[in-house]
């Protein structure tokens, strides 16, 4: 990569604590400085790259206790640099300017490609004509909602078949859902064993190959065996192949189509302002 191609890159791309009251925001005092729920949410979220939802939930609650500790080690260690005078210190300065610098630097560029990306307009002919040419990217392959019960043995996937032979209709998935719960040695089994939508090729060849070519309301007549164990499949819904409508991917296109042009504008200014620089 040259450095034209880089440069555009780089463009694109322990005192008095008092616990409050327990409220949705101020969650302790350090000498009277709030810290609020807000502000381990956003320390949490930086910590986890936005990822804390993806955290085990055994592991959340001492985690927040982490974070709001260490918020509370920040306070106090920002007041004691206050008071002995770090401020005011010529270390303390000449870093504080080249952070000040940085900070500038950094900010007037996102202001400026900001300004440049707002610049940039995508004519409604432009949108439909990237659909009309461009439709195998919107193209939703066939889905199915679908249930099933994990069991160890031929005969348990049986006699749980049997269960629900005569039934149909609400009964039949409500029943289901009733044995998925009781009897599923699945993870799936406390939601009913609900598995949600997914495409072809997502399952085990065996377990995909059965579901696909099930109705919309039944259950296998015959255990389906895959390397976890014995399954039972309750089919909940189809969603046939379909291409997705131009007004449903109409902001994506036009989204893509100005980050595209915006590469090129920033391309040809930088060529520019390097035709007006003086670079040794």
């Amino acid at each position: 990569m040259n450095k034209m191609s880089k440069i555009v890159s780089a463009l694109l791309l322990v005192s008095t604590i008092a616990v409050a009251a327990p409220t949705n925001e101020t969650l302790v005092t350090v000498n009277g400085k709030a810290i609020t729920q807000t502000d381990v949410d956003s320390a949490l979220m930086n910590a986890t790259q936005g990822r804390f939802n993806q955290v085990p939930e055994d592991k959340q609650a001492e985690f927040r206790k982490q974070v709001l500790e260490q918020l509370i080690a920040k306070e106090l260690v920002f007041e004691d640099a206050k008071k002995t005078g770090i401020l005011k210190s010529k270390d303390f300065i000449d870093e504080y300017a080249k952070v000040q610098e940085r900070v500038k630097e950094d900010l007037a560029i996102q202001v400026w490609q900001k300004r440049e990306l707002d610049k940039v307009v995508i004519s409604p002919k432009e949108t439909e004509d990237y659909y009309n040419n461009n439709k195998e990217e919107f193209n939703e392959k066939e889905s199915v909602h679908a249930r099933h019960i994990l069991l160890k043995t031929e005969e348990d996937a049986k006699a749980v078949i049997v269960d629900m032979k005569d039934l149909k209709g609400d009964a039949l998935k409500d029943k289901f859902i009733e044995l998925a719960k009781s009897k599923s040695t699945g993870p799936t089994g406390p939601k009913g064993g609900d598995l949600g939508f997914f495409t072809k090729g997502q399952m085990v060849p065996e377990f995909n190959e059965k579901v696909f070519s099930m109705n919309i309301g039944t259950i296998t007549t015959e255990p389906v065996k895959t390397q976890f164990g014995f399954h039972v499949i309750y089919l909940e819904e189809k969603k046939p192949e379909k291409i997705r409508a131009f007004a449903e991917v109409k902001e994506f296109i036009e989204q893509r189509l100005k980050l595209e042009k915006f590469k090129t504008v920033v391309k040809d200014k930088m060529e520019n302002l390097r035709k007006q620089a003086t670079i040794k």
